[in-house]
């Protein structure tokens, strides 16, 4: 049997990586074992991978929110779009997670000309120049073109000092972070150059995925429990983490739900921060 990626590639279907995907949601292996024979009879020859992960997620959902949310990460990472800002925002909060001090959307002078820099963060001796590329369909791969210029861009710097948290410091190091995937090609030259990628998948034992389920740190876009224009709301109001509600519970007030949807949307934000991964 085949399924239709997003690309139109048709492909194996693997029932051990769909059991994979389903078993990193949380769920134990009995519930893992109910939803494949609930969606068993279901799944046809043809059947595309965005109907196969609607079908999933569905029935993860019947079983816990918490477990639909922690699978719908990568369509949450996509739903951060359409442009991306609420995405630099996300990764800032990566790197905070790990005690850098941060700043986003910094127009910076280079020896050439004048960049927009997504995200600058500096920690201890550490000044990394950050570079993000947002891509909002599910099969997307950044090409060696993006490392390329990317490059270029850390090259313009070299020598000059800026001074962002009251310490002059040149840049001490490029980092180039995607929702999407990385080529062979594209590694390949960034590590020949020394430029530091971070990507949907890639390294493989600290991936965004890895980070994310590591560290609880699920964009908000995540809740199963919020509608789009909620999550639209929470965004625009500096809501970026599933964290930042379990925090401040007033993050909800703007939302001006009702006390029983408030406590749903709590109690599925802290299993999804807190429970115990796979």
């Amino acid at each position: 049997m085949q399924v239709k990626k997003y690309s139109g590639e048709l492909v194996e279907f693997d029932v051990n990586r769909l059991k994979g995907s389903l078993s990193k949601s949380g769920a134990s292996p009995d519930v893992v074992d109910e939803v494949w024979d609930t969606m068993k009879p279901m799944v046809y020859d043809g059947i595309s991978t965005r109907d196969l992960y609607k079908l999933a997620f569905r029935l993860l959902k019947r079983e816990a929110d918490s477990f639909a949310a922690r699978y719908s990460l990568k369509r949450a990472l996509q739903d951060l779009g359409p442009a991306g800002y609420f995405f630099e925002q996300w990764v800032a909060k990566l790197f905070g997670h790990v005690h850098y001090q941060t700043l986003t959307g910094q127009l910076l002078t280079g020896n050439s000309v004048t960049h927009e820099v997504d995200v600058v963060a500096q920690k201890d001796d550490e000044l990394l120049l950050v570079e993000c590329k947002f891509r909002n369909t599910e099969d997307a791969k950044i090409t060696v073109t993006t490392p390329m210029y990317f490059l270029s861009r850390v090259n313009d710097f070299q020598g000059r000092e800026f001074s962002f948290f009251g310490k002059p410091m040149q840049f001490t190091a490029g980092w180039l972070v995607t929702n999407a995937y990385m080529t062979t090609d594209s590694i390949h030259f960034a590590q020949y150059y020394g430029l530091n990628l971070l990507s949907w998948d890639y390294p493989a034992d600290s991936s965004i995925k890895r980070r994310v389920d590591n560290a609880g740190l699920y964009p908000i876009t995540c809740l199963t429990t919020v509608t789009k224009n909620e999550k639209d709301t929470l965004l625009k109001q500096g809501c970026i983490l599933v964290k930042d509600i379990i925090d401040d519970e007033s993050q909800l007030d703007t939302l001006h739900c009702a006390p029983r949807k408030k406590r749903r949307i709590l109690q599925e934000a802290i299993e999804l921060v807190n429970q115990q991964k796979p």
